[in-house]
């Protein structure tokens, strides 16, 4: 059991160095990508909701 612990360490240590971490400037450009799309969608989705909503009060 202590054996594959072990190794399970060992191993992904390696596959850790493997790893191409982001730069810094490409973690900032994709966290105001993913912003000012969720703005978007907001934005999008509440004009959604008040047009259904107008349409509704319409209705009755």
């Amino acid at each position: 059991m202590m054996k594959k612990l072990v190794a399970f360490v060992k191993d992904s240590i390696a596959e850790l160095k493997k790893v191409v971490w982001p730069s810094k400037e490409d973690v900032i450009s994709s966290v105001k990508v993913v912003i000012v799309s969720t703005l978007v969608f907001a934005i999008i989705l509440g004009l959604v909701d008040a047009l259904l909503l107008l349409g509704v009060q319409a209705i009755f």
